[in-house]
C-alpha cells in the first residue's frame, strides 16, 4: 500500500468512526447512564466487532450479496427492526435513581454482533475494502483493518466520555428522560440513508 493510500485510509477511519452514527449515539447514551468504566465491554466489543467485520467483509463476504442479493434484503430488514428496538431501549431507560439497580450497558458480545446489523458499519467496511484494498490481497485487507483497529476505538470512546460529562447535566429525571429520547430519536433518524438511499 502506498503512503498516499495509506493516509487516505487513515482520515477515512477516523472521519467515518469519530462522527455520529449508530454506535457512537448508544455510547453516547450508555456514558450519560451507565457512565465510562460500565461502558468498556461496550467500546471494546465495537472496535474489536468492527475490526472482525472488515476482515470478514474483506476476505469475500460482500460476493455472497452478489451471489444472493434476497440476503442483503433481508439484511437491511433485520438491521432496521433492530436498531427500532434499541432505540425504544434507550428511550426507556431506567431513571438515574433506579439505573444501578435495572439498567445496563451493553455487554462485549453484543456489541460486536451490533456490527452486523449496524448500517453504517457495513457502508464503512464495504467502503473500506473496495476503495483501500483494491487488489483484495490478504496483506492489504489486514492493513485496511489494522488501521480501523488503532483508530476506531479511541474514536469511539470519546462519545462514552462526552455523555459521561454530559451526566452531570442530567441528574434531574426529566432531563435524563429528554436525553434518552433525542438520543433515540436520533438513533432512528440515522436510519433515513438505508430507508431512502440517494
Amino acid at each position: 500500500m502506498t503512503h498516499d493510500l495509506l493516509l487516505a485510509l487513515v482520515t477515512f477511519a477516523f472521519v467515518s468512526s469519530i462522527t455520529p452514527g449508530p454506535n457512537n449515539l448508544m455510547l453516547m447514551a450508555s456514558g450519560a447512564n451507565f457512565g465510562f468504566r460500565r461502558t468498556i465491554p461496550h467500546m471494546l466489543g465495537i472496535g474489536l466487532g468492527f475490526t472482525f467485520m472488515v476482515l470478514m467483509v474483506g476476505a469475500g463476504l460482500v460476493q455472497v450479496f452478489d451471489a444472493y442479493p434476497v440476503s442483503y434484503t433481508v439484511l437491511k430488514a433485520s438491521s432496521v427492526a433492530y436498531l427500532l428496538y434499541l432505540a425504544w431501549k434507550i428511550a426507556n431507560a431506567a431513571p438515574i435513581r433506579e439505573k444501578e439497580a435495572e439498567g445496563r450497558p451493553l455487554t462485549f458480545l453484543q456489541a460486536a454482533a451490533f456490527q452486523w446489523v449496524n448500517p453504517k458499519a457495513w457502508a464503512m467496511a464495504l467502503t473500506a475494502t473496495t476503495a483501500y484494498a483494491p487488489t483484495q490481497s490478504l496483506n492489504a485487507i489486514l492493513v485496511v483493518a489494522a488501521v480501523f483497529g488503532a483508530i476506531n476505538l479511541p474514536s469511539v470512546s470519546t462519545w462514552t466520555v462526552l455523555g459521561q460529562q454530559m451526566a452531570r447535566f442530567l441528574t434531574n429525571p426529566r432531563r435524563l428522560t429528554m436525553f434518552n429520547w433525542t438520543m433515540a430519536a436520533l438513533l432512528v433518524a440515522s436510519l433515513y440513508p438505508v430507508l431512502w438511499p440517494a
